[in-house]
């Protein structure tokens, strides 16, 4: 069972002043919410205390070995605000770079700086969870995180894609009563559920013609929860192929507090899906907008100590968390290098791998390469393309084009076809 700590309650004259925090044991996913029904402070050790923890790439003793992370501190961190804490999670053969370079599955940036965000690095770089150990490196995480920094202990939340939506079904399914909500992006049971019967609130997001992880493996795991929350069965609408288009549902009937979301998009195996014909115009996947206001109904149970965030998210200044805003007009020198992720009978995973090896900061960049013949992209994220075969040229995205000196982001691809690497990359800079 997972050890939570609590606020005691703390009279009206004096919430302003003063914090008292007492351990408490959660037994039931109801706690959280009644701590916030009885005005309770969910507060962590870390609060009201200088942080232990800053941003950047860091190591953890679990279970036995070094396991690394990347973690992103809120700016102007207040110590004594209770904040959101949010696990993003790579896919298979993917890093916590590449999550962390891509704004978290592009939450960071709409947070307004209301959440601590970490990456943690699968083993092998992937989720198997052999014998738990992934959740225990969850709970490690957690345990190291809430004790160094001011957490709301309400507001856990997990997401990832592929793998790593395998690995946050397993974490709904093992903490219940420690996760608030997750969100399920292209995935399936592969890393277990142990447990799996109390309520968790329920974001399942998955492509109808899914060539790696079939669709009905994310209806599966979405049907989990739409039982444990008591929700009423349905087969919602799904898009059909060619509309590129997506459909939401919300689930009626649910436990209050226990809602489960639904999208289904017609493409293909990626987390990055755009509506329409994914024109230069499309700057940002719909994907990100949807979760963050998944996550963000559920309110923080204190009052936030800065304003909330405007329709108009700020953006990320660059792909590497603890770096600081660029100088305007200040060319480096872009390089792209391209890996093959994994491929499969009729079709391949592909990622660029862009980097600034000037010493002035990058203001935006563009990669162009060349697909063999046969060779055509269902899916692209973390930027923006024009054509599918051929000459290929991709652009940032509006959170990963400006990179200081030395740093790198990435972009990453599916496509149908024979797995030959493309030919005739190029990298430019405005």
């Amino acid at each position: 069972m997972s050890k939570r700590r609590y606020g005691a309650p703390v009279l009206a004259a004096l919430a302003a002043l003063i914090m008292v925090v007492a351990g408490h044991t959660l037994t039931s996913g109801g706690a959280t919410a009644e701590a916030a029904t009885n005005g309770v402070l969910a507060t962590t050790a870390g609060c009201g205390r200088s942080p232990a923890l800053s941003s950047g790439t860091r190591t953890i003793q679990s279970s036995g070995q070094n396991r690394t992370y990347i973690l992103r501190v809120p700016d102007n961190y207040d110590s004594n605000r209770p904040y959101r804490l949010i696990f993003a999670l790579h896919w298979l053969n993917g890093s916590a770079g590449n999550v962390s370079s891509a704004g978290f599955y592009g939450l960071q940036p709409l947070s307004g700086n209301s959440a601590i965000f970490v990456a943690p690095q699968g083993i092998n770089n992937g989720w198997a969870n052999t014998n738990g150990q992934d959740l225990t490196l969850v709970d490690d995480l957690t345990k190291l995180i809430e004790s160094s920094l001011c957490v709301d202990t309400t507001q856990l939340f997990a997401l990832g894609w592929s793998y790593g939506g395998a690995m946050s079904y397993a974490i709904a399914c093992a903490r219940p009563t420690v996760f608030r909500a997750v969100s399920v992006l292209s995935g399936a049971n592969l890393s277990g559920c142990s447990g799996g019967t109390q309520p968790v609130a329920y974001f399942g997001i998955h492509g109808t013609h899914d060539s790696v992880l079939n669709i009905s493996s994310g209806r599966s795991l979405r049907d989990t929860f739409v039982r444990n929350n008591g929700c009423t069965a349905q087969s919602p609408r799904e898009p059909s192929q060619g509309s590129l288009t997506h459909i939401t549902t919300t689930y009626s009937g649910c436990r209050s507090g226990y809602p489960v979301q639904w999208a289904a998009f017609d493409g293909d195996h990626t987390p990055s899906p755009v509506d329409g014909s994914g024109s230069p115009n499309d700057a940002r996947t719909w994907t990100s907008g949807e979760i963050w206001k998944f996550f963000s109904q559920f309110q923080n149970t204190t009052p936030p100590s800065s304003p909330p965030p405007s329709s108009s998210p700020p953006v990320s200044p660059s792909a590497s968390p603890s770096s600081s805003p660029p100088p305007s007009g200040q060319p480096g020198t872009c390089t792209a290098t391209y890996r093959m992720i994994n491929d499969w009978p009729g079709g391949f995973q592909g990622e660029f791998t862009v980097a600034n090896n000037g010493s002035t900061t990058l203001s935006g960049w563009t990669t162009r390469f060349s697909l063999a013949g046969g060779q055509a992209i269902s899916s692209l994220w973390n930027g923006v393309n024009t054509g599918t075969t051929g000459a290929i040229t991709v652009r940032n995205a509006v959170y990963n084009g400006a990179l200081g000196a030395n740093a790198t982001t990435t972009f990453g691809f599916t496509a149908t076809g024979a797995s030959t690497p493309p030919s005739g990359i190029t990298c430019t800079s405005p």
